[in-house]
């Protein structure tokens, strides 16, 4: 409770985030982590953390957000039906290794390389959502089970490095092989599961706190941003799924969109200035 005292800007600060996090997630359907990680990489800045060290101690902070937010999601999703368990039960081991080779990963490098990462897998993202209609694919259906174990793995590595979910990169890869979009989504907060609950770990266990990181991180996990982010995001979360129905859901996904593409491409600009 003291360190949460003399800390009360961060913890105010941390709690905006999990609203916004929240609001967004069940607004626009997009996941917790694409949202949270830049806001706490240049939060964490702004308190005197060096760019390194807040990137990665967001990344490892966005997943282990997204453990007890991923559950309450698979059993939202498994009620309807969306839950795809024959793919999970296929892809589950080389999403396992790609995640636990790429959270080793965060703990060993330098923090710029996950920077440059994500500011390119949010851009993308971006430009997807902006470009892409439902009815584009570049395949009919998934390809073989090498071709499978390929995307399972490189969905894990990319995801745990970056800190999010699996659902910024499962869902546009899944319905690029015309993989059913409601199917697409549900089975993403399974695979988000599968991926926050080993990387946040192992960058809990074996990740080694920098000397500058903000105040109450254990490994790189910043453990007063779990507390506050996470009950504020399942709190509104709700609330921004009551508003997106009443609201212009569409209008709304492509202005996230255009911001979350001028943040990746300023995580980017930060790397050369």
């Amino acid at each position: 409770m003291e360190l949460l005292l003399d800390n009360w800007t961060t913890v105010a600060a941390l709690m905006v985030t999990g609203v916004f996090a929240g609001l967004l997630a069940g607004l626009l359907g997009v996941g917790g982590g694409i949202v949270i990680v830049p806001v706490l990489y240049f939060l964490f800045q702004s308190f005197g953390v060096s760019a390194e060290t807040a990137m990665i101690v967001a990344t490892a902070t966005s997943l282990a957000t997204i453990i007890p937010t991923s559950v309450s999601s698979i059993k939202a999703h498994r009620k309807k039906g969306n839950v795809d368990s024959s793919l999970l039960k296929a892809w589950w081991p080389y999403i396992l290794i790609g995640v636990l080779a790429g959270s080793f990963l965060v703990t060993r490098i330098s923090g710029h390389w996950f920077t440059l990462l994500f500011g390119v897998i949010a851009t993308l993202s971006a430009l997807n959502m902006l470009f892409r209609t439902n009815q584009s694919h570049i395949a009919e259906y998934l390809p073989g089970k090498a071709g499978q174990s390929l995307m399972a793995s490189a969905i894990g590595f990319f995801s745990s490095m970056v800190g999010i979910g699996g659902g910024t990169l499962s869902v546009p890869m899944l319905t690029a092989c015309k993989y059913p979009a409601h199917k697409a989504v549900g089975t993403a907060a399974a695979i988000g599961l599968l991926i926050s609950l080993p990387g946040a770990t192992t960058m809990l266990l074996l990740g080694q706190t920098p000397v500058d990181a903000p105040p109450g991180t254990f490994g790189l996990v910043n453990l007063i941003g779990f507390a506050c982010i996470v009950p504020l995001t399942v709190l509104f979360a709700p609330l921004g799924a009551h508003l997106g129905s009443k609201l212009d859901s569409a209008m709304l996904k492509k202005v996230f969109a255009i911001v979350l593409c001028i943040t990746g491409v300023r995580m980017l600009a930060q790397l050369v200035m």
